[in-house]
């Protein structure tokens, strides 16, 4: 694809053979001198590079990057052969956050960042002294297991410079892509897919990336002249090395992406004045159903809607839907609960996904359980209720940036459902949230739901959040929250207040939790009530010298205290563990806990009922983690120890991933828990696998197989996805369960295919 450039950098255009290019070893020579950078009047950065210089690195270690405005053509091919990477000179000289945290990266990177009218660039030149030990295993975008298993290259742009929030872009060398948010220095979402294009190439001593990122799919300060935040990340995964542009803390390896914080300072850009931006995303669905249970067989639907986003100014974005369908989503993977308290499925559906950061509140994340600390907004009960679907008619959110604040507006309407009884219901959450200090913040947030879960009254919770970010690795959570639930009165709030110091070498976390038996935020997610919760973490991890074996030595020990509302203790839980990371990427660990736990009620599990009571447990465990670079990867664990009034035995494997190829890959998981009690015995095995095969990078099929010996089901989730055309897809859904306690072949329980494509219309 061709992206033709318009100039204001004078530049010698002079033809040279890409050959040459790719088997030069020099750095390029820099351009002529260009015209003063246009600053804001309000810049207060580190000192601006001296045209023709594209970096500068001060003695506080502060750098400042040039953006290059272009005069020719830049074809995105991924050949590096136009002049500007001969005349402008690279941004280079990376430095490792691992294994040698401040040293000198050992692979040498290259990058350039330029920009025209439309588009912003980034190019990569990755040298490699062993180009034959490169691991790139995974095409598909968007997968997890390209980011950490992958040798790739990422980057990050600030376009607030807030020091905080970025947008994230990885590729690896066979052309797999990973986008997201940032938010809060912290992973804010992969589901943001905006529309940019890239190419991977590949020359005698690495391998190159060159990508083109319109203006139109960011969102950044008003005015042309722009002061943006930006960092680049290496990864050589054959030799588990991580390496940035600027110096970053050791203790955050990989997450070190997310520090914005450290970013460099990019000056230079020119960006369009931001115009509001339109795009319309009609769909068309189609099924064909049966259920058994229903008696329904070979029903016949169809259905149509819309999503619209707009771009209200270039720092705020208003989404619509109507008649909102999630038909394409992957199934949730399976859990085993042995514990008497619900558990937590994550957000899989792209509404919800995009910019869902803006409404975390207190610490916890928006998409995972965070333990026993309540999520006040859990997209996942709109829509949803009772594990059953519920007709999303039309919804809107604005979200985004005011000066200082962080703005996020959500309001929805769901129809009525007769299965599960659920009634017409709007959900509505509005969260601000205004940045102090450095890296700090307050917030507040207000959730409702119109109707109750069970169908009676209305609920509301509202809440203040700070967030007190100091140094490098110091941070404190806190929050106040408090619900309004129709016909419940008392006992209905929750605070936080949590020390968080997570080093290199040290770590000590300090928290006291409490939720009221009342707190019931029916637009959120508790996992246990009526509890005041205190608990403390230390961590020592020192790094052996001189090992070529061992990277990271770390003990950890713990001690949770819960009580609930009268003061009686329930919970009493001491852990210890020891755990070892090779430089090679596998670690091993073991672990031991000593838990008390008081039950108040008997306590259903597996066929079985135990008694109220006071129970004792000791449990002892190992595991070993395969590193992601490896042919066949993921996690093996076992456990043995007392459970309430016998034995648990649990083994496990997690996260496993076997690349027959760079398009065909398995990924199982298997769990076995034995239980043997003085009410009963049982045995509970999942069993499940994803396989996927990746066509091209913007074309998979992929099939989730699971088999649940608790539920007496098998059951499959097929689908391909194919991006016809950049933010168009079409999908092919397929989903079976059946019931595996028939003898022979298990009967059908349900069946459905789907057919649904959408098409991306940008005005």
């Amino acid at each position: 694809m061709r992206h033709d450039v318009i100039a204001s950098l004078t530049l010698l255009v002079v033809p040279v053979a890409a050959a040459n290019l790719r088997a030069q070893n020099a750095t390029p020579s820099s351009a002529p001198a260009t015209p003063p950078i246009e600053l804001p009047a309000n810049y207060d950065g580190p000192p601006v590079p001296t045209a023709p210089a594209t970096m500068l690195r001060d003695a506080a270690g502060r750098v400042t990057l040039r953006a290059v405005k272009l005069t020719t053509p830049l074809q995105v091919d991924g050949r590096l052969d136009e002049s500007v990477y001969l005349e402008v000179s690279p941004i280079t000289d990376f430095i490792q956050v691992e294994p040698l945290g401040g040293a000198p990266a050992t692979e040498k990177t290259d990058v350039w960042v330029s920009f025209d009218d439309d588009f912003v660039y980034v190019t990569f030149r990755c040298w490699e002294t062993e180009p034959d030990r490169m691991v790139a295993k995974e095409m598909r975008r968007d997968n997890n297991n390209m980011p950490q298993g992958d040798d790739n290259v990422a980057f990050v742009f600030d376009t607030y410079y807030d020091r905080r929030n970025a947008v994230l872009f990885e590729i690896n060398p066979i052309g797999g892509r990973w986008d997201g948010q940032v938010v809060n220095e912290s992973m804010g979402g992969s589901d943001w897919n905006p529309i940019w294009d890239f190419a991977t190439g590949r020359f005698d001593q690495g391998w190159t990336v060159e990508a083109a990122i319109p203006f139109k799919s960011l969102r950044y300060q008003p005015g042309r002249a722009q002061v943006w935040g930006f960092n680049a990340r290496r990864l050589s995964r054959w030799k588990n090395e991580v390496s940035f542009i600027t110096e970053l803390p050791s203790a955050r390896g990989m997450a070190a992406t997310f520090q914005v914080s450290g970013a460099a300072t990019l000056v230079g850009l020119e960006a369009p004045s931001g115009s509001k931006n339109l795009e319309i995303k009609p769909y068309v669905v189609s099924d064909l159903t049966s259920d058994v249970g229903a008696g329904v067989a070979n029903d016949v639907s169809g259905d149509v809607g819309l999503d619209v986003k707009y771009g209200v100014t270039q720092n705020l974005t208003a989404d619509f839907t109507y008649n909102t369908d999630f038909a394409q989503v992957e199934a949730d993977q399976l859990q085993i609960n042995l514990t008497r308290f619900n558990l937590f499925f994550p957000e899989k559906r792209e509404f919800f996904l995009e910019n869902q950061g803006t409404f975390g509140f207190g610490g916890a994340s928006t998409n995972a359980s965070g333990g026993v600390t309540p999520v006040l907004f859990y997209s996942r009960r709109i829509g949803l209720n009772q594990g059953t679907q519920v007709p999303i008619e039309a919804g809107a959110r604005l979200t985004g940036r005011a000066g200082a604040y962080t703005v996020g507006l959500l309001n929805i309407e769901t129809g009525d459902e007769s299965a599960s009884g659920t009634a017409r219901t709007n959900f509505s959450v509005a969260r601000l949230k205004r940045d102090i200090f450095r890296k700090s913040s307050l917030g507040v947030i207000a959730t409702a739901r119109s109707v109750g879960q069970f169908g009676t009254g209305d609920n509301v919770a509202y809440g203040v959040d700070g967030l007190f970010a100091f140094f490098d690795n110091l941070a404190i959570n806190t929050y106040w929250a408090r619900t309004r639930t129709t016909d419940v009165s008392g006992d209905d709030v929750s605070y936080r207040a949590q020390l968080n110091y997570a080093g290199d070498r040290y770590g000590v976390q300090i928290e006291h939790l409490a939720v009221g038996d009342n707190f019931n935020p029916e637009v959120g997610f508790v996992r246990r009530d009526d509890m005041r919760r205190s608990s403390g973490q230390f961590r020592f991890s020192p790094r052996p010298r001189n090992s070529d074996v061992v990277r990271k030595y770390s003990w950890e020990g713990g001690l949770d205290y819960i009580e609930n509302g009268v003061g009686q203790v329930e919970a009493r839980d001491v852990t210890a563990a020891f755990s070892v990371e090779l430089q090679n990427s596998d670690q091993f660990s073991l672990s031991y806990a000593h838990s008390y736990e008081f039950l108040p009620s008997p306590f259903p599990i597996g066929g079985v009922r135990i008694p109220v009571g006071e129970y004792e447990t000791q449990t002892v465990g190992a595991g070993f983690t395969f590193g992601r670079q490896r042919p066949v990867s993921g996690s093996v664990s076992a456990e043995h120890g007392t459970f309430y009034s016998g034995h648990k035995t649990t083994v496990s494997v997690s996260q496993g991933r076997l690349a027959l190829s760079s398009q065909f890959s398995l990924e199982p998981t298997y769990s076995l828990n034995r239980i043997d009690l003085v009410e009963g015995e049982f045995t509970a095995h999942l069993v499940g696998s994803r396989v996927t095969y990746t066509m091209t990078p913007l074309m998979f099929t992929s099939a989730l197989l699971q088999y649940d010996s608790q539920r007496h089901s098998v059951s499959a989730n097929v689908r391909l996805r194919w991006e016809y055309r950049p933010g168009s897809e079409l999908f092919i859904v397929y989903n079976e369960q059946r019931d595996s306690m028939t003898t022979g072949f298990p009967d059908l329980a349900n069946r459905a295919i789907i057919i649904k494509i959408n098409r991306l219309l940008r005005l």
